[in-house]
């Protein structure tokens, strides 16, 4: 076997490892840091290490999503992780694109039908270099009450048109994941002379580092710079609260011109694969 399960002591090396790839691990940080490790909460994680002198990780959390971060796992480590996931139903997996790859055509998973499955580019960016776009006029709020319901109609639309859900899942999930946005504080409202016009959050954080999702504008409304405008404001309360950095990944060519709008630099590839047949959320 060429893994072993992790336990409490391992966890310092953990985060650094997981640090020093940091564009392609805030979904596993950020587990480990809101649920913990073993922990009986759906997204808590078990996780197992590669032994030898190769440091790798892979993650599985008790709702069957799996986390990869092992830049030098071969096909016969992969293939040794089947006894960590084949019994279990798996809903979907997320890890830099070249490891999700290999995992998948390993494991057959790359078979099963899947609601979102496409490498998407990824982005870094150091806020002390951040383009601030002109914002005179525009502001950010909490979703309050009295815009959960909006929140949860744009959010809906994204689950179906970004995150490829069926319609009623797409929905049932927006409004579990407004309510989730709202406890945690991780999402805002971007308002033009008082109306709400876009919406963007928090994914994933850690306290230093912050990764953008969930960002969205109308149809309506789209081309004309808002979504840049949500996220730079967003980033720059975030600066103010002690973050250095952010990282997020493009779901499209425009999303990825309104980020470099403010500085974002390529930076790898991302593979969030959600099955068509379980349907669930990663984060």
């Amino acid at each position: 076997m060429s893994w072993r399960e992790i336990d409490q002591s391992d966890l310092a090396w953990v985060e650094a490892f997981l640090r020093e790839h940091i564009q392609s691990s805030m979904f596993f940080l950020g587990n480990l840091d809101r649920f913990g490790l073993n922990s009986e909460t759906p997204r808590g994680l078990r996780v197992w290490a590669l032994e030898g002198d190769r440091p790798g990780l892979f993650g599985m959390g008790n709702n069957g999503f799996i986390m990869l971060q092992a830049p030098e796992a071969t096909e016969a480590d992969w293939q040794a992780t089947n006894a960590f996931w084949q019994e279990r139903p798996i809903v979907g997996l997320c890890g830099d694109e070249p490891q999700a790859t290999a995992f998948m055509e390993m494991s057959g998973l790359n078979a099963r039908a899947a609601s979102i499955r496409e490498p998407e580019p990824g982005y870094r960016l150091s806020l002390d270099a951040m383009e601030m776009p002109d914002c005179a006029g525009f502001s950010l709020i909490p979703i309050a009450p009295d815009m959960q319901a909006l929140a949860q109609d744009w959010r809906a639309d994204y689950n179906e048109a970004v995150m490829g859900l069926g319609k009623l899942t797409a929905v049932q999930a927006a409004k579990e994941e407004i309510q989730s946005y709202m406890e945690r504080d991780s999402h805002r409202i971007l308002l033009r002379d008082g109306a709400p016009v876009a919406m963007t959050g928090f994914n994933a954080t850690l306290s230093d580092v912050v990764q953008i999702g969930g960002v969205y504008t109308p149809p309506s409304l789209r081309g004309q710079g808002l979504a840049r405008r949500a996220v730079a404001l967003h980033l720059l309360e975030a600066q103010k609260a002690g973050v250095t950095q952010a990282i997020l990944f493009a779901a499209s060519t425009a999303a990825a011109r309104a980020y470099e709008a403010i500085g974002f630099q390529r930076n790898g590839s991302f593979t969030l694969a959600l099955f068509a047949d379980v349907e669930a959320h990663a984060g």
